[in-house]
């Protein structure tokens, strides 16, 4: 039987969802490495894979998947874990992670690309303290929400968690300091206490320092 496989590189948020999720379900997988920064998702044979042009992708099989959401549901699916005890919980687990997607992770991984991988004099005037401001409303939320409770959604990790996580443990600054947001500061350790859990840069290949 063919390994389930996930096209991915350490420095991508997005493709750390899926790759935790994956981990966390138990589900055998392996990575293949895209060398995004010299231009793979360019490529005609990337783009035959993914028209889109980004990363993850996911195969299983004959399927190809991509968006890290539909990736994540799909592991759940499959594996009848991380989503949620019951069909509220689960229509609760994917507002999150459509939440997530909207105003956190595109917020983050914009921020964090012009921050930390853009040259300096390419990037946008004014664009990043703007997008600190949207940050941080998306930060407030999701720390509110996380008062009192271990988890996104029901007494248990779902696709939510690892949604919402993606982006908040990569080193390089993008307007994110954990001690300023203590529920959400608790709630990563919660995750990276859980068993197979692993950096993004331990995760998946791909480090800034391979490039340095």
């Amino acid at each position: 039987m063919t390994m389930a496989k996930l096209y991915c590189f350490g420095e991508s948020g997005n493709a750390y969802k899926a790759a935790l999720t994956l981990t966390l379900a138990d589900m055998e997988w392996e990575p293949v490495f895209v060398d995004f920064f010299n231009g793979e998702t360019r490529t005609p044979e990337f783009r035959a894979l993914n028209p889109m042009g980004e990363v993850p992708v996911f195969t299983d099989g004959d399927l190809v998947l991509t968006q890290s959401g539909v990736i994540q549901d799909y592991v759940s699916s499959k594996t009848g874990k991380l989503g949620g005890r019951s069909a509220a919980e689960r229509r609760d687990v994917l507002r999150w992670v459509f939440w997530d997607n909207h105003k956190l992770s595109s917020q983050a991984g914009m921020t964090r690309f012009l921050m930390n991988f853009l040259p300096e004099d390419k990037r946008p005037e004014g664009v990043i303290p703007f997008m600190h401001g949207r940050l941080k409303a998306a930060y407030t939320v999701l720390n509110d929400h996380l008062a009192g409770r271990n988890w996104m959604v029901g007494d248990q990790i779902t696709i939510a968690d690892t949604a919402c996580c993606g982006y908040l443990y990569y080193p390089e600054p993008f307007g994110f300091a954990r001690a300023d947001w203590p529920h959400i500061d608790s709630w990563l350790d919660r995750i990276s206490a859980l068993p197979g859990w692993a950096h993004p840069y331990d995760m998946m290949p791909g480090n800034p320092s391979d490039r340095a």
